[in-house]
């Protein structure tokens, strides 16, 4: 019998096994932290009043604002998606199908620094959602201010999620030292 091949070059199947595991659900799980406040976008734009009152959803109806808010939901999940690229392989090669640039390795530093000031402009951002139910919400029905609340919660993980991330990217491109436990052979 011949051995089972490989679907990814050795090199792929290495820098994917490389990262550390909570990096690897970290990344997937802020991938997953935007998707509640995008669904509740999406509702607005199918013309769902989604907790907010009748008067409070009138601004909502008009085209532009439908536009904004799919393009959030939409533009938010993909940078959100983004973060898994510091763990798996076309996070430090370009995949070969990218017109001009693919095959390159990427920077450590290029997918570094943007992620890390993603993560501190995420954190700014999202921190005061957990006081989200101190705010006033009068065109917001009192279900859905808890509901709404509820969906935005998640979101204050997202930017120490990706920072977490990406210090793991960043260490294990550039050969930061090795998780305590372990021995570099030399």
């Amino acid at each position: 019998m011949r051995p089972r091949q490989r679907a990814h070059s050795t090199t792929d199947a290495t820098t994917a096994s490389s990262a550390p595991r909570w990096a690897v659900r970290s990344a997937h799980l802020a991938a997953l932290v935007v998707l509640p406040t995008g669904l509740w976008r999406i509702a607005l734009v199918l013309g769902l009043p989604a907790g907010y009152t009748a008067e409070g959803f009138v601004g909502f109806e008009t085209p532009s604002a439908k536009v904004w808010m799919l393009f959030l939901s939409v533009a938010t999940e993909l940078l959100a998606l983004l973060t898994i690229g510091l763990v798996r392989p076309w996070g430090e090669v370009l995949p070969r199908w990218l017109p001009r640039v693919g095959g390159r390795t990427v920077h450590p530093l290029a997918a570094t620094v943007p992620a890390l000031i993603g993560a501190v402009c995420l954190t700014a951002l999202w921190a005061p959602m957990a006081w989200w139910w101190t705010f006033p919400h009068a065109d917001m029905t009192h279900t859905g201010r808890k509901v709404v609340g509820l969906l935005y919660q998640p979101l204050i993980l997202w930017g120490p999620l990706l920072g977490a991330v990406a210090v793991s990217y960043y260490r294990r491109r550039t050969g930061g030292s090795p998780p305590a436990g372990r021995e570099t052979q030399r």
